[in-house]
Formats: structure tokens, sequence, C-alpha cells
């Protein structure tokens, strides 16, 4: 993966009045990078997209896209950026063909390279069967591909591509996805959404924004270590009593589950797996189980965005 900046945030901060809707955020989007941006409602995550995407100037800070201050050198830095809004902006009663040479003028690309830029954004988008089909006939999948080709018909630096799987079908939902890791590839992609499962199918980085604050910003596979688990699910034929398990060491509290497996909490201490095991077998527990008790992205996201932010 390329180490090549495409976006640096640094201390960002929007107020409407009073109130501080981004409170001192700095990041960095590299190429290859597939960013997922999550947030509850009223975080502050439209407002960083509107900044990041130039419909809003920050109150502090700066944004530099591509090496281009925003602020400074809108125009230039705006035509390194690709963007699809929830709602994609079409025009339902052009053809894919006539809608993707409208995107293309609006880009300022020179006429005589129009039909080479058009042929590649059909081709990466799975658009070359529906080149001459009315926008309003196709299925939402493909109207979100007309989408993501409009996004992509100047070859940006940066994709933004916000909610781009809401209302698609598991099927065209993999398409999708598939196509956004492939834009990843080459390109930097900021990804906003509310599906969890999303990022971790799509993105290699996520950054969650809580209260106008990230609170957090790194790997995908990073996140789960957020929130270390502190119990062990244990299947035992003949366990013993729930007192005789909690007097074990390190062994905070016991809970019998409804299809009578237990889950061992162990709070703070090292996980107890290794004795529980040795202590099953000596003691003929009949042990059929030993897992640890996973953490469900959802339950990290609500654990991060529930907590008050830190103290910068």
């Amino acid at each position: 993966m390329s180490n090549h900046i495409l976006i640096k945030a640094d201390k960002l901060s929007r107020y409407y009045g009073e109130n501080c809707a981004v409170n001192d955020i700095s990041f960095e989007l590299k190429r290859g990078d597939v960013l997922g941006f999550l947030g509850p409602n009223g975080a502050g995550k439209t407002t960083t997209m509107r900044m990041l995407s130039g419909n809003l100037a920050p109150s502090k800070g700066q944004i530099i896209i591509n090496g281009v201050d925003i602020i400074e050198n809108p125009k230039e830095a705006k035509a390194e950026l690709g963007y699809l809004p929830e709602q994609p902006p079409l025009y339902k009663e052009l053809t894919v063909n006539e809608y993707l040479h409208y995107c293309a003028q609006l880009n300022r690309i020179k006429r005589n390279n129009i039909k080479k830029a058009l042929d590649n954004a059909k081709d990466r988008c799975g658009l070359a069967e529906m080149e001459n089909r009315l926008i309003g006939n196709l299925s939402k999948g493909y109207q979100q591909r007309v989408g993501i080709a409009q996004a992509i018909i100047h070859s940006p630096s940066i994709i933004i591509l916000d909610e781009p799987t809401v209302g698609l079908d598991p099927i065209q939902i993999r398409e999708i996805r598939n196509l956004i890791k492939e834009l990843g590839q080459e390109h930097g992609v900021i990804l906003s959404t509310h599906i969890l499962p999303e990022v971790q199918a799509t993105c290699n980085r996520v950054q969650i924004i809580n209260k106008g604050k990230l609170v957090f910003n790194d790997e995908v596979a990073n996140l789960a270590k957020q929130v270390k688990s502190s119990s062990l699910i244990i299947g035992l034929h003949q366990p013993p009593t729930i007192s005789e398990l909690e007097a074990l060491p390190g062994i905070t509290s016991v809970e019998r589950l409804q299809d009578d497996r237990l889950r061992f909490y162990y709070g703070n201490n090292p996980s107890p797996a290794e004795m529980l095991a040795e202590k099953a077998v000596k003691d003929s527990w009949g042990l059929y189980e030993l897992t640890p008790d996973l953490v469900s992205l959802e339950k990290i996201f609500v654990d991060l965005t529930c907590k008050e932010p830190p103290v910068q």
C-alpha cells in the first residue's frame, strides 16, 4: 500500500454559534485506504464530510487535499475529489452515456478525452451493457453504479461515498462492496455508513466520531482490541456448583446460560482458559466447549460512542 497522503486534516473544529459540532479532530487518508467513517446521529460526521468536500469551511484547522490547501485553492483541491451523496444526483430521463458525458463536461475533461473517460468509468462500474438504457429504467443497484461512475469519471485521487448500499438487495450490496474494494486499490476512499458489517467487509481502516471528537482512528483489525473480552463460554457435562466455580482463582463470577453452558467472568485478570481446561480434565467435568465470549462490532461501537470522549 502506498504511503502517499491524499487527505491531511489537522485540528479541525467547526462551531455553529456557541455549539461545537466538530472539536479538534486530526487524521490522514492514504492512497490505498478504504476508510470507514462511523458515528451516531448528531456526532459531527456530516459536518466533517462537508468540510472535507469543501462545502463548509472549518472554524479552525486545515485540510490538505493531495498537497493542496482546500481553503486557499478550492478549485484545484476539489478537482481531486469524487463524491457520491446518499441520494445520487442522477437525471433519470437521460441514458447512462448521456449522463456520464454531461458529468465529464462538468469536470472539464477535454473533449478528445471524454470517450476514454466514459469507457473507463463504465468498465470499472460494470455499466458497458447499460450505456444506452434510460437511468430511470435501471434497478437501484445499477443506479448506484451510475452514481459511482460519475464520482470517478475524472479519475480523482479521493472518492467519498455516503451510504452507497442503502436500499440494495444482498446481491447488489455484495457487488457494490466489491467495487469499492477495487476502487480502494488505486484511490483513497472514504465510506460513510451506518451499516457496521459493511465496515468489516469493505474497509481496512475505521474512524469513529462521537460528540464532535474522534474516539477511534485505526486499522479495522485493531477495533476489537479496544474492548477486551473479559469472559469465556464453557460447556461441561458434569459441572460442579456455581459457588465452587466462583471460588477458582481469577474468576470474578459465573453465570449459567439457558442452554446449560456457563459464562465465566474474569474482569481484568489474565484469561483463565488454560487453568479451567486443566481443571476440567483433572476433575472429570466433561469439558466439551471452551471459547472466548467474542464482542460484536455493534457492542464495540456502542461502548465507544456511549462513553464520554477522552479529554485532550
